[in-house]
C-alpha cells in the first residue's frame, strides 16, 4: 500500500461494525477488473421537497432518490430491510486515501464466509444492523482534507443490475454537510467489481472543525442505495475525529 506500513498516516485508525471493534490492516484479495474512479454528481437538494424519515417510511418500497434528497436530518433508523436487497449486493472491501499524497487513511475488508452463525439461524436473533453500520474513528487532520477517495470493492448476484446509484448525506448535529451522489453503472451478473469514488469535500471553518473534534460520534451519516431509482440498501455511520488525543 505505497508504503503505508512504515509511516504514521495523519487520519484514521479505527473502525467498529455492529458494535465489534475492528483494527485495520492491509489485505490483499482479488480486485474485478479496472478500476472505475467515480465522481459525484451535482444534486440539487434545496429543489426536492422537504420530507420526514416518518413520511418515507410511509412508502414502504416506493423510496426513490428525490425522496432521500428531501430529508433534512439524519434518520434514526433504517428504511429497507436486509432481505430487500434482491441483487444479493455484497461489499466486501473498502479502503480510503488521500488523493493528494497517496497515504492509505484505512482499510478493512470482510472476513469470508461470515454468515449469520449457527446459533443465530436456530434461535433467529440476528442483529439487522449487522453489515449495515460502521463506527469510524479519524485525527483532526481527516478534517482538513481536501480530495479523498474510497475505493469499494462488491459483488452481486445472478441477476444484472442497471442504474445502481448511492447517495450519502453526512450530518453535524442535525446540520447536512455535504451530500455525495454516485452512480455505479451497469454490473454484470455473478461479478465482482471495483471501482473509486472521489469525495471533494468542503473547507470547514475553523470553529466548526472545533466543534466536530470536541463532540465525537454526533457526525453521522446515511448511505442510501438504488437499483432503477428504487431504494434497495441503506448503511448508517459515525465519526469521531478526536483520534491520537
Amino acid at each position: 500500500m505505497n508504503g503505508s506500513r512504515n509511516k504514521t498516516a495523519p487520519a484514521v485508525s479505527k473502525n467498529t461494525e455492529s458494535g465489534s471493534t475492528a483494527t485495520p490492516r492491509e489485505r490483499s484479495k482479488s480486485g474485478g477488473g479496472m478500476l472505475k474512479k467515480l465522481k459525484s454528481r451535482r444534486s440539487q437538494t434545496d429543489k426536492c421537497p422537504v420530507v420526514t424519515e416518518d413520511e418515507l417510511r410511509a412508502l414502504g418500497k416506493d423510496i426513490s432518490p428525490d425522496h432521500v434528497l428531501g430529508l433534512r436530518a439524519v434518520t434514526e433508523d433504517y428504511l429497507c430491510k436486509p432481505e430487500d436487497n434482491i441483487y444479493s449486493i455484497d461489499f466486501t472491501r473498502f479502503k480510503i486515501r488521500d488523493l493528494e499524497t497517496g497515504t492509505v487513511l484505512f482499510e478493512i475488508a470482510k472476513p469470508p464466509n461470515c454468515g449469520p452463525t449457527e446459533h443465530e439461524e436456530e434461535s433467529g436473533d440476528v442483529d439487522t444492523s449487522a453489515g449495515r453500520f460502521v463506527r469510524y474513528q479519524f485525527t483532526p487532520a481527516f478534517l482538513k482534507l481536501r480530495t479523498v477517495g474510497a475505493t469499494v470493492e462488491f459483488t452481486v448476484g445472478d441477476r444484472p443490475i442497471n442504474s445502481f446509484r448511492m447517495i450519502e448525506r453526512h450530518y453535524f448535529q442535525g446540520r447536512l454537510l455535504k451530500n455525495f451522489d454516485f452512480d455505479f453503472g451497469f454490473c454484470i451478473p455473478n461479478s465482482r467489481n471495483t471501482c473509486e469514488h472521489i469525495y471533494e469535500f468542503p473547507q470547514l471553518p475553523e470553529d466548526l472543525i472545533r466543534q466536530m473534534v470536541d463532540h465525537p460520534y454526533e457526525t453521522r451519516s446515511d448511505s442510501f442505495y438504488f437499483v432503477d431509482n428504487k431504494l434497495i440498501m441503506h448503511n448508517k455511520a459515525d465519526y469521531a475525529y478526536n483520534g491520537g488525543q
